[in-house]
Order: C-alpha cells, then sequence, then structure tokens
C-alpha cells in the first residue's frame, strides 16, 4: 500500500472524480485517497462533524466508497480510521451513519471498528431498502477525566454529563420480503 497517498479534498479540481466514484459506486446520490502515480481518486468518504441538538458533538459519514479496481486493500478502513481521528481531535462524543441492511461488506468494516447497530430504518433508502444506523460512542480520553477532576476545564460538569450516553446494541431479525406483501396499517 506504499503506492496509495492520503489527502485532503483539494477543492473543485477533485469535483469530477469524487462524483464519478459517486455515481458509479454508490446506489444513490448524496479526504481523498489516490494512486500516487496519477493523483486520479481512487477512494472518498464525506463527514461532517456539528453540534446536536445543543448536547453531543456528533460526527457523521455520510459517504464512503472506493473504486472497485482497489478494494480489498484496507483503503476503506484507513479512510474512516483517518475521519474519526481527525474528528476525535475535534472532541466529538459519537459517530454515527447509515447503511444498507443488506451491505455485508459494509457492516463488517463498521462493527470491526467499533460502530454497534443502533436502529433498523426501514425503506431509508430510495430504492426501498431498509438501513441500519450505526453508532460509535467516542470515550473520553484520559486527558479530559484528570481534567474533570482537577477542575481546571471551565465546561468539566457540562461536558461530564453529556458524555456518558449509553448505547444497546439492537437484535435484529432476518429481513423478509414477506413484510412488504402485508397490508399497511399506516
Amino acid at each position: 500500500m506504499s503506492d496509495i497517498q492520503y489527502r485532503k479534498y483539494l477543492g473543485e479540481a477533485d469535483l469530477p472524480h469524487v462524483m464519478d466514484l459517486v455515481q458509479s459506486e454508490l446506489s444513490e446520490p448524496y479526504a481523498y485517497s489516490s494512486d500516487s502515480s496519477d493523483q486520479v481518486p481512487i477512494g472518498v468518504i464525506v463527514c461532517k462533524q456539528s453540534m446536536h441538538r445543543d448536547l453531543t458533538n456528533r460526527g457523521y459519514i455520510a459517504m464512503l466508497s472506493v473504486n472497485k479496481n482497489w478494494r480489498k486493500r484496507g483503503i476503506a478502513s484507513s479512510l474512516v480510521r483517518n475521519s474519526i481521528e481527525a474528528m476525535k481531535e475535534d472532541g466529538v462524543d459519537e459517530i454515527i451513519l447509515e447503511t444498507e441492511y443488506d451491505n455485508h461488506a459494509a457492516l463488517s468494516l463498521y462493527e470491526s471498528l467499533g460502530f454497534i447497530r443502533e436502529k433498523r430504518l426501514h425503506r431509508f433508502y430510495l430504492n426501498g431498502k431498509d438501513a441500519f444506523r450505526l453508532v460509535l460512542p467516542v470515550p473520553r480520553s484520559y486527558s479530559d477525566v484528570s481534567s474533570d477532576i482537577s477542575g481546571s476545564s471551565p465546561m468539566s460538569s457540562s461536558v461530564s454529563s453529556r458524555r456518558h450516553t449509553p448505547y444497546r446494541a439492537i437484535r435484529v431479525s432476518p429481513y423478509s420480503d414477506e413484510e412488504d406483501n402485508a397490508v399497511s396499517t399506516r
């Protein structure tokens, strides 16, 4: 993997390559990895980070795509890890994402990185497929704990109260098309 270069998005010059990856690899429209010899992107991750309901510093992975010719080389995993680390540096409390319920490769990747299934979202995508919402609770670092104890952090009590949100994995039943044939009560 020494011939792969990781870099941030540089602007409009990169956009056509990002659009090609999105259109060819994702089921729905909606940081970089590139081969160092020609600088054409071979993978992309799109993330954001913001306060959620003024309580939680939440990261969101909106999209991850790797060119089919470059898969099974750890590129997706590296892109996600790099993004997680960047969000941790900015004090993220949790990171969430959605993925199709039957995208076993994506589920395996995210679960190997510590994400847990929080919720099944029925008919989430435009193609009618269900999704799982996955969440990665980000534990506080030792330095955050020690500053809370010493009282040197002016926001220690508010940070302390908001960062201990418990998460539980959901029990998932196998998907069946028979559910689609049932009469809806909505």
